[in-house]
C-alpha cells in the first residue's frame, strides 16, 4: 500500500472517515474502564487521600497539552517545508484539541493544590509554564484567524509554533531545574516507576484514551477544514451531489 497517497486531502478524506467509528469506539471503552479503576479500584493514596483521583484526568491531560503541541509544531514545520497542505491542516486542527487540554490540566491541578497546597494557584514553574502553553494555543489560533490567506496563515502560525516549543522542555523538566511544589516524575524516570501499580494501570488507561479520543476529535475536524479548504474542488463538489 503505497501510504504516501494520504498525504493529499482528497485521499485521506474518506480514510479518516474509515477510522473514526473504530478509534471512538476505543476511546469509549478505555474511558470507561480507566474511569472504573481510578474511582473504584484505586486505593486513596496515603498522604493526599481521595484527591489523589484527579491525578487520573490531570496528568493525562497535561501530558496531551505538551504531546499535541509537539505534533502540531511539527506539523507547521512540515508544512514551511515540503509546502504540505494536510500538513498545515493538522496543525490547524490540534490547535484547539491541545488548548482544551491544557485549560483542563490547569483546572484540575488547581482543585489538586487548593487542599494539598491550601490554594488555588501558585506561582510554581511548572504551573506557570504550562500557562504559557496555553498563551501560545491561543496566539496560534488567533493569528491563524487574523489573516485572511489560508497560506499565510499557516505559515505564520508554523512560525510562531516552532518558536513556542522551547516551553516543552521547560514544562517537563522545571521540577528537575527548580525548587517547584511539584513532585518529581514518578512514571516517566528511569527503571521502575515509583507509583504503585494500583495507580499506575488506571492513570495508563485514562493517558491511552485520552490518546484516542484526541486521534478521533483530531480526525473529525481535519475532515471539516478539508471541506472547508476544498470546497471549491469538482471532488467535493461529487461529494456533496452524492450525499444528496
Amino acid at each position: 500500500m503505497n501510504i504516501y497517497k494520504y498525504s493529499s486531502p482528497k485521499a485521506f478524506y474518506p480514510l479518516a472517515g474509515k477510522l473514526i467509528p473504530w478509534f471512538a469506539v476505543l476511546t469509549a471503552l478505555l474511558l470507561g474502564a480507566g474511569l472504573y479503576q481510578g474511582l473504584f479500584v484505586a486505593p486513596p493514596d496515603y498522604q493526599q487521600g481521595e484527591s489523589v483521583r484527579i491525578m487520573f484526568v490531570h496528568v493525562p491531560a497535561a501530558w496531551m497539552s505538551m504531546f499535541i503541541y509537539v505534533l502540531m509544531a511539527g506539523a507547521g514545520a512540515a508544512g514551511l517545508i515540503w509546502n504540505a497542505k494536510l500538513s498545515e491542516i493538522f496543525a490547524r486542527s490540534c490547535a484547539p484539541i491541545g488548548a482544551w487540554f491544557t485549560f483542563l490540566a490547569l483546572v484540575t491541578g488547581s482543585i489538586w493544590g487548593k487542599p494539598m497546597w491550601g490554594t488555588w494557584w501558585a506561582w510554581d514553574a511548572r504551573i506557570t509554564s504550562e500557562l504559557i502553553l496555553l498563551f501560545l494555543y491561543l496566539g496560534f489560533m488567533a493569528l491563524q484567524a487574523s489573516i485572511d490567506d489560508p497560506k499565510r496563515a499557516a505559515r505564520a502560525a508554523a512560525i510562531l509554533a516552532l518558536v513556542g516549543v522551547v516551553n516543552i522542555p521547560i514544562i517537563h523538566f522545571s521540577v528537575e531545574w527548580w525548587n517547584t511544589l511539584h513532585q518529581p516524575a514518578s512514571v516517566s524516570r528511569i527503571g521502575r516507576p515509583r507509583i504503585h501499580i494500583s495507580l499506575l494501570i488506571p492513570l495508563l488507561l485514562m493517558a491511552i484514551a485520552f490518546t484516542t479520543y484526541f486521534v478521533t476529535v483530531v480526525l473529525l475536524r481535519i475532515r471539516n477544514e478539508i471541506l472547508e479548504r476544498e470546497r471549491h474542488t469538482s471532488w467535493v463538489a461529487a461529494l456533496i451531489r452524492g450525499n444528496a
